[in-house]
């Protein structure tokens, strides 16, 4: 058995060259799996499960065709996609994972999570993800007009990557308790994560005991896999043609 994980696509009508090597990766290489995981961030921008952009509507129609092959289909919600919901899943033949998950294959149990609440050090952004996580926001936001809604998401993407150039690259990172923590109430040894767009394979020790922490990488000048089977981890670039 074979998981595909992936995160942080950040899929946007104004890179058209990153929905085209993840068409050609749904369509090639994601179909020998039994599974794929998109750890959040699919979207650059999701504004509800109604928006019609055009580009956003051919990626669901990519992922409906690879659960329909019998791919399994899982995703977390990042901070720019936080809004995915029902009728996504419905469209794409997929299941929105509660973040964090237990996953387990292959003997292995893996603590998932976009890993944005893990970067406990910019309080201002933990402040933010709390409100913006509400379900009670959540609702007023999606019953705006789509005009409005599309207004709104674009200032608090300026907004958010002004606060990011201002932030000391250290705060835009995880918070090494906050991933102890993680490790000790899920009583696990992998944690896999997106979000900081830094791949890698940490190994560290939490309590004594050896663990490893995997973070996937963005897709913004190549793609990031890890492939999860019975031989283990490997955490790969995909080179873009």
């Amino acid at each position: 058995m074979t998981a595909l994980v992936v995160s942080d696509l950040h899929l946007d009508p104004a890179r058209p060259e990153i929905a085209a090597q993840f068409r050609a990766f749904l369509e090639g290489p994601a179909r020998a799996a039994d599974a794929l995981y998109v750890l959040g961030d699919l979207f650059e921008l999701w504004i509800g499960d109604d928006d019609p952009e055009p580009g956003q509507r051919a990626i669901v129609g990519a992922l409906r065709a690879l659960s329909a092959a019998g791919v399994g289909l899982y995703f977390l919600h990042g901070n720019r996609d936080f809004l995915l919901g029902a009728r996504f899943c419905a469209a794409t033949g997929g299941e929105l994972l509660t973040d964090p998950t237990i996953v387990e294959r292959d003997g292995r149990r893996a603590l998932v999570t976009h890993g944005d609440a893990l970067c406990t050090d910019d309080a201002p952004y933990q402040r933010l993800r709390a409100l913006v996580r509400d379900p009670r926001w959540q609702a007023e936001f999606l019953a705006l007009d789509l005009g409005v809604r599309t207004m709104l998401a674009r200032e608090a993407r300026a907004g958010s990557t002004e606060h990011t150039r201002a932030q000391p690259a250290m705060l835009m990172d995880v918070n090494p308790d906050a991933v102890a923590a993680a490790f000790r109430a899920a009583g696990v040894d992998t944690l896999i994560h997106g979000h900081t767009h830094r791949p890698a394979v940490h190994a560290l020790e939490v309590d004594g005991r050896p663990r490893t922490r995997i973070v996937t990488g963005d897709w913004y000048t190549q793609g990031s896999v890890l492939t999860w089977d019975a031989a283990g981890f490997r955490l790969e670039a995909l080179p873009r043609p």
